[in-house]
């Protein structure tokens, strides 16, 4: 990420809302060992739990990416994309997703836009997540598995998917290939 790590800027918003990590623990459901993980040593947990932070601290997901603000429109040229944040596999913490923030600086936004890159470690933890909200993804490259309650579906370039975020779902690359997405992300206020 530029300039500071997602532990650190949680930390800071944190320590803005005088919240012991106790505090934001009991705030956001989540443990203790968890709260610390996150900011300590940089782990970087599915949007569920991110989400639950951001709600505990009273900021959108997207705060926890900005560090500057824009004008409308937006634009985001390809070669200035940047990775902001990367999401790991539980079971051996290598990177399983690379998320480029696409709304970085708008503030007054309402949807959460990424490219993200899912590589083939996705495949090693599936566990699923939920939140408020919904999700629409447009597959770009590769394969995509979408497990979304008791149904599994594959989705490869050109196909898309939209689904309530709130129906435990994971998504992950479905070969042995590295896939790419857009995601657009809505979480209600």
């Amino acid at each position: 990420m530029a300039k500071e790590k997602l532990g650190e800027r949680i930390k800071n918003f944190r320590e803005m809302n005088e919240l012991t990590r106790e505090e934001l623990a009991q705030r956001s459901g989540l443990s203790l060992d968890f709260i610390t993980g996150l900011e300590t040593e940089s782990e970087y947990p599915s949007l569920g739990p991110l989400l639950k932070v951001a709600r505990a601290l009273g900021v959108r997901l997207g705060t926890f990416l900005d560090d500057e603000v824009s004008k409308d429109p937006l634009i985001v040229r390809l070669d200035e994309r940047r990775e902001e944040l990367s999401m790991q596999s539980r079971t051996d913490k290598s990177v399983a997703l690379r998320f480029y923030g696409l709304g970085k600086g708008k503030i007054d936004r309402h949807m959460e836009p990424f490219f993200i890159e899912i590589l083939p470690e996705s495949r090693k933890d599936k566990t699923l997540s939920s939140h408020e909200g919904e999700e629409f993804i447009v597959v770009v490259s590769g394969e995509v598995e979408l497990i979304y309650g008791q149904e599994t579906t594959v989705l490869k370039a050109g196909d898309s998917m939209y689904y309530n975020s709130i129906v435990p779902h994971h998504v992950g690359c479905a070969g042995d290939e590295p896939a790419e997405i857009y995601a657009v992300l809505y979480f209600p206020e």
